[in-house]
């Protein structure tokens, strides 16, 4: 199955039988004082310096977050959307809980985008699933509903079958639909992690639709965060994860190499560019 997503003119497939996708984390001020503080000055030069440098280390789409407490986003979020659309052609993740904002940055967002995004619950899917189909987009579901987010993978899926089904009453077809297994830490859970690759498991077996994940979120407030991310990416992606909203500048060429051992880089093509073009200078002398 294939999510295809673009921005002015470039097109990006998210496909369950081809190499992983990358979404560019880093533009969303959770934990980033910097660009929190950048958005609220309405400073947008930090906001293309974090463009440019995921789309140089290989990030397919960037996520797009503006969420910061007190700032008007349904004026900031699509202001930022028509920067980062006049800079860079490629595909966005318009992510917002607010509607509002969702609404004044798809009418402006270029191409087809990706929302993120949707969840079980009533008031989501009423509010976003409209506006999804409205402007032509994609969207990610998230496995939670008005219950909160289950341990169980049964009950995850059954929230994915959910979020299909309402969509697809609305005439929005499975393909543009990224289900987001969700993904929690293991330093509060030690289950978490196997719960979310069950899910994905499930997921891919009963839907086949493409699925996501909030990579990071798995090592939070553990040493060594990369070392669990990178082993969390590899896993999941053998189970069927096709798409992942993370650290572009940090896992891509561990993700090239996953892709690689997994039969889907005809001679190792992808890899080895992607080692030519981003290998440190003095390892290229």
């Amino acid at each position: 199955m294939q999510t295809i997503v673009r921005g002015k003119t470039k097109q990006v497939k998210i496909t369950t039988d081809g190499p992983m996708t990358l979404i560019g984390e880093k533009i969303n001020p959770t934990g980033r004082k910097k660009l929190a503080a950048a958005l609220q000055e309405g400073n947008l030069e930090y906001v293309h310096e974090l463009a440019k440098k995921q789309i140089e280390a290989g990030a397919d789409l960037l996520d797009v977050n503006v969420g910061v407490p007190g700032l008007d986003d349904v004026t900031m979020l699509p202001k930022v959307v028509e920067l980062l659309a006049a800079e860079y052609d490629i595909p966005l993740c318009i992510d917002t809980p607010n509607p509002k904002a969702l609404e004044a940055a798809l009418k402006v967002a270029p191409g087809k985008v990706l929302v993120n995004s949707v969840n079980g619950e009533e008031a989501s899917l009423n509010a976003v699933l409209p506006l999804v189909k409205e402007h032509g987009a994609a969207v990610i579901g998230l496995v939670m509903d008005d219950n909160g987010i289950s341990g169980d993978p049964e009950v995850r899926v059954k929230i994915a079958g959910k979020i299909l089904e309402r969509a697809a009453q609305l005439g929005i077809p499975a393909d543009d639909v990224v289900i987001d297994v969700l993904v929690l830490t293991v330093g509060a859970d030690s289950n978490a992690g196997l719960v979310t690759l069950q899910t994905i498991e499930r997921v891919h077996q009963e839907f086949g639709v493409n699925i996501n994940l909030g990579a990071s979120n798995v090592s939070f407030g553990l040493p060594d965060r990369d070392t669990i991310n990178m082993a969390f990416l590899s896993v999941a992606m053998t189970k069927g994860a096709t798409c992942a909203i993370t650290d572009a500048m940090k896992y891509t060429q561990g993700i090239r190499a996953v892709d690689l051992l997994l039969g889907r880089d005809a001679y190792a093509g992808r890899y080895i560019k992607y080692f030519r073009t981003h290998q440190p200078a003095e390892a290229k002398g």
